[in-house]
């Protein structure tokens, strides 16, 4: 509507302010948008800064930066699906449209394939009514995921007897469990073991996910299952003892992580970390991951780690 309305048009007029509040609004909400992201983008180049020329104790390590690089392209991508809903694409020359970032590859060729087929309404001619067939396709792939599924395995070991023998019953004999008169397979205690070793999933997160699929085992539960495996793998962990002390030079990560131990007033600070990692004469030798010491104030504390 142009500015330069008939003063005596009310409606016009009414118009007019409906019109000029809309993109005052519009403008405001875009500055504020700005705003938020120009403040995401000024923590990012002091985490930058800090972690390239900090201070050794300030730097922060690959994964800390990956964090925080994961919320600031998070932002953006909110920013650019919000965006075609505000101002649709069809209002701006083509020239003005942004494309898209993406990141797009080509799919691994061993996952498994499930292709869909999406037919057309009628295949029936729309001029002459016949027959039509088949003269090409166009095909597209998206990446899929299957949520992780619990199931029930039930083993059924049918007996047989003989009519004419009385006593003459056979049966398959019971698998063997890893865990005696429980209810989980090698491949959920298998789970259970990387989720918390190799993704540093905690069981009690492991058991607040169950929980979600109507499963209350308790964290002790998988505790329990996690300590099974332990012993079972225990002969492994053994052999590649051998190997590691029978090398001439170890190399081994002694990096620090802060932890909490129990002490007479209540948990306090401590450091924990691995130990020296040497072989040959004359040197400490190298202690098993059971027997790691940790340090409390300057004092060694023989608690084992968990």
């Amino acid at each position: 509507m142009p500015i330069d309305a008939p003063a005596n048009d009310l409606d016009a007029l009414r118009a007019l302010v409906s019109q000029l509040t809309s993109e005052r609004d519009a403008a405001i909400a875009e500055s504020r948008r700005l705003t938020e992201q120009n403040d995401q983008l000024r923590h990012l180049l002091k985490q930058l800064q800090r972690a390239q020329f900090g201070q050794r104790s300030e730097q922060l390590d690959r994964d800390q930066m990956q964090l925080a690089l994961e919320d600031i392209e998070t932002a953006l991508a909110n920013r650019d699906a919000e965006e075609p809903q505000q101002n649709s694409t069809a209002d701006k020359p083509a020239d003005h449209r942004k494309k898209r970032r993406s990141n797009r590859g080509a799919l691994p060729a061993h996952l498994p394939h499930v292709h869909m087929t999406i037919e057309p309404e009628s295949t029936a001619c729309p001029c002459c009514n016949g027959a039509m067939h088949v003269i090409g396709e166009e095909s597209s792939q998206r990446l899929d995921k299957i949520p992780a599924q619990y199931q029930v395995v039930v083993t059924h070991r049918p007996k047989y007897g003989c009519r004419a023998c009385e006593g003459a019953v056979i049966q398959a004999p019971a698998p063997e469990r890893l865990i005696k008169s429980g209810i989980p397979t090698e491949r959920l205690v298998a789970s259970v073991v990387v989720d918390k070793f190799a993704w540093h999933n905690p069981l009690y997160r492991q058991a607040q996910i169950m929980k979600l699929q109507g499963l209350p085992v308790d964290r002790s539960t998988l505790a329990f299952w996690v300590g099974v495996a332990a012993a079972e793998l225990k002969p492994i962990y053994q052999r590649m003892k051998e190997i590691l002390l029978g090398s001439s030079k170890i190399a081994v990560d002694e990096t620090r992580a802060p932890v909490w131990i129990p002490a007479a007033a209540g948990p306090r600070p401590a450091t924990s970390g691995r130990s020296r990692a040497t072989t040959g004469r004359g040197v400490d030798p190298i202690l098993p991951p059971s027997s790691i010491p940790m340090r409390l104030d300057g004092a060694a504390c023989t608690r084992p780690l968990c």
